[in-house]
């Protein structure tokens, strides 16, 4: 049944998306049809002779897409704005979810349950190269951690060392097959029942550093907020791996603009470093089986494919709030190959297609799928504006500018350097050029694609674990 349901989440995708194409299809179709036009011309210093448009699109066509788009927009913008004020303020039906805001607040109502504390927990398998740099970002906290426990899974090189040369505690899983999320899950076991409910847990790559003021910030904001239930990091690009790393790093610096912008209402708390109230951790792994899916008293669902994804969604289904403060930055580890880029994605885009399977239409997905619509309806009209580009090249016979279009491309350029403003001079000129992102987004589109493909038609998918000391030794 749950693979059937992660099926027609990629049928679904598919064919909303290609019923917005029809849509706008359509819109084109109905209006009156492009007269025959011929191109003024001017002559530039006498020699050089250049042809250009004077008309304009069809307006009605520009107002067709326009419409769509607002539409969707406008959708998007009001479901999730519902949703965030009803658990902010509904009565009885609300107050059902284990960790919606006013049933916190009625459960803690008068009760102290001590300081906030941060226990951090890394997950590491063979992280021995890149663990040193974590643990230095923690000992550099403003508020440090009172525990630092290093989660040691299956290694074979000196990380369980290296972990406790840097001071920190290691737990050593016995007989994990489940990855990220199967590690974790044994480390909770065992911590959980020792913390109270305003002591926190941070989860944290072991190819991450987090900024000084991170874990200060997410202490003030749980004291602050009895119903916060995560606080997320906003994650950078390491510097290097050339033209590649630096389309990686522009595009995590306009995912942090956007997050930004929305005051930290984030779509994934993300893996790199995330910091998690006790009592929300406890609530998942209770709910499991039950009202989440997985295994009863486990926090993670070790058939996720992207852990981080799930969990998200999982506290948002118990009705938990969530932010990512500007404050809370985190540098994380870049694909160094267009080949790992590649299996990144499509892990990403596959994982999270199967947690909408899993979870079906509700609000606390609603987001979620009208972001996978949203992609996918880029994505065609990405591909169909290369398409309909190559098609003119081959039609004329001489080449005509057209001011219109053109005017949208600067504009366009503009937007995609100002997005970017702060990643320093190489991040504009990349931005600037807007043809090299744009083979970029196609290879990311691609990914996508290949991702609602498989799971649109039963493809098995496969977990693939980065070595980040080796890739990093490739890379030098």
């Amino acid at each position: 049944m749950n693979r059937f349901l992660q099926r027609t989440v990629g049928l679904a995708v598919i064919l909303i998306v290609l019923l917005g194409a029809g849509l706008l299809w359509w819109g084109i179709a109905v209006t009156d049809p492009p007269t025959l036009w011929q191109p003024a011309h001017v002559t530039l210093a006498g020699i050089w002779r250049v042809l250009y448009s004077t008309e304009l699109p069809n307006l009605g066509v520009l107002a067709t897409a326009l419409g769509i788009a607002l539409l969707l927009v406008l959708f998007v913008v009001l479901s999730e704005r519902i949703v965030a004020n009803r658990y902010r303020r509904a009565g009885a039906e609300v107050t059902k979810l284990t960790l919606a805001p006013r049933a916190v607040m009625e459960r803690t109502r008068g009760v102290f349950a001590g300081d906030v504390t941060v226990t951090v927990l890394i997950p590491a398998h063979n992280e021995e190269a890149s663990l040193p740099l974590t643990l230095r970002s923690l000992s550099q906290q403003t508020a440090p951690p009172a525990r630092i426990l290093v989660v040691a899974d299956n290694c074979t090189d000196g990380t369980v060392r290296v972990a406790r040369e840097h001071g920190a505690d290691v737990f050593e899983t016995v007989g994990n097959t489940h990855k990220k999320g199967g590690a974790l899950n044994q480390a909770l076991a065992d911590l959980l029942p020792l913390l109270g409910d305003n002591d926190t847990v941070m989860i944290m790559d072991a190819d991450s550093q987090i900024g000084d003021d991170f874990l200060r910030t997410a202490m003030r904001r749980f004291e602050n907020d009895r119903a916060l239930m995560s606080v997320g990091g906003l994650f950078s690009g390491e510097e290097g791996h050339g033209i590649l790393g630096q389309f990686q790093r522009n595009e995590y610096f306009r995912y942090q603009r956007e997050i930004q912008r929305r005051d930290g209402r984030v779509f994934v708390l993300t893996g790199t470093a995330s910091v998690f109230r006790a009592s929300a951790l406890r609530a998942v792994a209770e709910a499991r089986g039950a009202q989440l899916p997985g295994l009863r008293g486990e926090v993670y669902d070790t058939f996720a494919l992207t852990e981080d994804n799930e969990l998200t969604i999982a506290i948002k289904s118990l009705g938990g709030l969530t932010i990512s403060p500007r404050e809370c930055t985190v540098v994380t580890e870049l694909m160094p190959t267009w080949r790992m880029l590649w299996a990144q994605r499509l892990r990403w885009q596959r994982g999270a297609l199967e947690n909408l399977g899993t979870y079906g239409v509700t609000p606390q997905t609603l987001r979620y799928w009208s972001q996978q619509i949203g992609i996918g309806y880029g994505v065609l009209a990405l591909f169909s504006y290369f398409l309909l580009l190559g098609l003119m090249f081959v039609a004329m016979d001489t080449w005509v500018w057209f001011p219109f279009w053109l005017g949208i491309g600067v504009l366009f350029a503009i937007e995609r350097t100002v997005t970017v403003w702060r990643g320093g001079w190489r991040a504009r000129c990349v931005a600037m050029l807007v043809f090299p992102e744009l083979v970029y987004d196609c290879f990311l589109n691609l990914a996508f694609l290949r991702g609602v493909f498989e799971i649109a038609f039963g493809r098995s998918a496969t977990w693939k674990h980065v070595d980040h000391g080796g890739a990093k030794e490739a890379a030098a």
